[in-house]
């Protein structure tokens, strides 16, 4: 504070020269004569002067403590001056992040609402980009295609059909005697789906697809959880579900133990430590997975090939055939081998029905090309195969005589097939073919599916399949459909939920999605090439015959 003290005496000193009586000129002084009133006056001055000063000394404190803020605010804010690239890359993340999340948003609206799969006609500008300069064959071609390399083979599916069921009845009746009615599960009577029972199969070899329902033995039942239930079954296993076995007289809440907290003293005889382990144990022999209630698709696969096998040895003497495992890794993939060198092949697939519908819990699904992550043995796929049989002879009723939806549908499986044995399997599977061919069935009118529209609804078809590959967007047909008919007899908890999009796993597969549309892409310029030249080289009245592919 040196500053304010110079100031100060500074200002002393000048007031003690004003008011000092001998620097003015006698004739304008009066020199008063009370000197105790002057003294008196000086004081009253001095102190006086002495306030203002200590008032000045105050004010000057107060500016200097500003001085010293605004300067450590400047200091403050020379230390935090933003960098112009650094903001500019945060700006950037930012915006990155924030249309991340709108296309998230939008994917998820999108997979949330049933997509009208109608093709409009206004579409057609940004539909086909692959059809660019593509010129499938003509109407007549296709007919002569259809008559030389299709026609035969349905013709020979009817034959195989009738040797294979009669021996598959023959084959589970022996079944269902070797097991052991109390302990074992009960199986029932086979049910054939898949292209051999819906007229559309195409490549060989001619396998016919059986579902064998079973069930407990009493007094079990088996309970689903899927993942509409909101239990146990994780939001992301859309299209899977978890069986789970419990006594039909006895629920977990049924005892009192449940309920209530014994005392130490007390101790419960049906839930004790030792009935507990004894539980399990018999869990267990019901194909349980360790240590909990849930039928395990592993544990059904190895009893059903224990059954079958015990079953084959108790007939085989009446057969004069061989009969094998063609897929170790699938329940029921059998090969009849005569002696002749002719092989014919069937499945068997154990099943659980869903409550009283034609679905049915499947542990190894066939038609699966495209799995969406790993998967437990104890989450069970729900196939709609007896519904899909059945909307198909549904739709045949009200269609033309002689249409064309089952032909365009035996066209697309043998393109298919024979692009795959040139670049290898792919994720697009005859599963997806007719999921297609099941939507464009729904949308349009029964009169577009007259024979001579075989061209037309072929075109139609690819488009679809080219769309539903770029939007990565398939729906299940059946799951969230609510536009079926009632005599179908769907259950409504499966058309009211959200639909399921079979392309779903494509969004994180980069390499199956890039594989799958060059695979595409390419069998579209192919088509032609591989029509007329079956059409020409391959005789009236013989099929070719194609390399095997999974439903």
């Amino acid at each position: 504070m040196p500053a304010v003290g110079i100031f100060s005496v500074c200002l002393v000193v000048i007031a003690a020269i004003v008011n000092h009586p001998l620097l003015f000129p006698k004739e304008n002084v009066t020199v008063p004569e009370n000197t105790e009133e002057i003294i008196q006056k000086m004081k009253e001055r001095e102190e006086s002067l002495r306030l203002e000063r200590l008032k000045l000394e105050q004010e000057m404190a107060v500016q200097e403590t500003l001085t010293k803020s605004s300067e450590k605010a400047v200091e403050s804010e020379e230390q935090y001056t933003y960098d112009p690239l650094s903001w500019n890359f945060w700006t950037a993340l930012s915006l990155v992040v924030f249309f991340l999340l709108i296309e998230l948003w939008r994917q998820d609206y999108q997979e949330g609402t049933w997509q009208d799969y109608s093709i409009e006609e206004d579409e057609n500008a940004v539909l086909g980009k692959a059809f660019k300069g593509l010129v499938l064959p003509d109407k007549v071609t296709l007919v002569n295609f259809y008559e030389r390399c299709i026609q035969t083979v349905t013709s020979e599916i009817a034959r195989n059909r009738e040797l294979v069921e009669g021996f598959a009845d023959d084959l589970l009746e022996a079944l269902r005697s070797v097991c052991n009615r109390d302990a074992d599960m009960e199986v029932e009577e086979s049910i054939g789906v898949g292209s051999m029972y819906e007229n559309w199969r195409v490549q060989k070899p001619l396998a016919c697809d059986f579902i064998v329902p079973f069930s407990p033995p009493e007094p079990y039942c088996f309970k689903f959880e899927t993942w509409l239930s909101g239990e146990s079954v994780p939001p992301d296993k859309q299209g899977y579900g978890m069986i789970k076995i419990c006594r039909a007289d006895e629920n977990s809440t049924g005892c009192i133990c449940d309920k209530t907290k014994l005392g130490e003293d007390l101790l419960c005889l049906l839930h004790s430590k030792k009935n507990q382990a004894r539980h399990n144990n018999h869990m267990e022999d019901l194909l349980c997975y360790k240590d909990s209630q849930y039928l395990d698709g592993d544990q059904v696969m190895t009893w059903f090939q224990v059954a079958l096998t015990k079953a084959w040895n108790k007939i085989s003497h009446k057969y004069e055939f061989n009969l094998t495992f063609s897929l170790l890794d699938s329940p029921g993939a059998l090969k009849i081998k005569f002696r002749s060198g002719k092989t014919i092949a069937f499945n068997l697939s154990p099943v659980v029905q869903f409550a009283d519908s034609d679905v049915y819990f499947i542990s190894h699904f066939p038609c699966s090309g495209l799995a969406d992550g790993s998967t437990s043995s104890i989450h069970w796929f729900l196939t709609f195969a007896v519904y899909e049989k059945r909307y198909i002879q549904f739709v045949s009723k009200i269609l033309p005589v002689n249409s064309c939806h089952l032909s365009c549908l035996q066209i697309l499986s043998f393109l298919h097939g024979k692009q795959c044995s040139l670049t290898g399997p792919s994720s697009l599977t005859n599963y997806h073919l007719k999921t297609a061919m099941l939507h464009l069935l729904q949308t349009h009118p029964t009169s577009n599916w007259a024979s001579d529209f075989l061209e037309a609804r072929l075109q139609d078809v690819l488009k679809f399949l080219e769309k539903s590959l770029q939007e990565k967007r398939l729906y299940h047909f059946f799951i969230g459909n609510r536009n079926l008919p009632e005599e179908l007899g769907i259950p409504v908890v499966f058309q009211k939920a959200e639909p399921m999009n079979l392309f779903r796993p494509f969004v994180l597969q980069r390499s199956a999605y890039r594989k799958t549309m060059d695979m595409f892409h390419e069998m579209l310029r192919n088509t032609a090439a591989l029509i007329n030249e079956y059409t020409v080289h391959v005789p009236m009245g013989r099929a070719t015959p194609l390399n095997k592919e999974p439903l």
